[in-house]
């Protein structure tokens, strides 16, 4: 499947998720994520960030679809990740 991952942290643990954020997903802009995932990833990802979070102070949002071709992306400025131009 492939997800769009948000994440606000407080600024004790953004450094944590960022790098728990990267083994599994390409990171595109400051505290957002997109790739191709497995269940079994998607889940192993939000368990340990559930352990890294704050639950009264913290959030991450998952957009989920099967595939990534129904979805359209369009950049405006220049892309944090130049090796994702389009998809």
């Amino acid at each position: 499947m492939y997800v769009i991952l948000v994440y606000d942290i407080g600024e004790k643990r953004v450094g944590k998720m960022l790098k728990l954020s990267r083994q599994y997903l390409n990171w595109i802009q400051n505290s957002v994520f997109e790739g191709e995932i497995t269940e079994v990833k998607l889940k192993e990802l939000k368990q340990r960030a559930k352990n890294m979070m704050e639950p009264e102070e913290d959030s991450l949002i998952i957009f989920k679809s099967r595939d990534v071709k129904w979805l359209e992306k369009e950049t405006v400025g220049k892309e944090k990740n130049e090796l994702d131009t389009f998809l």
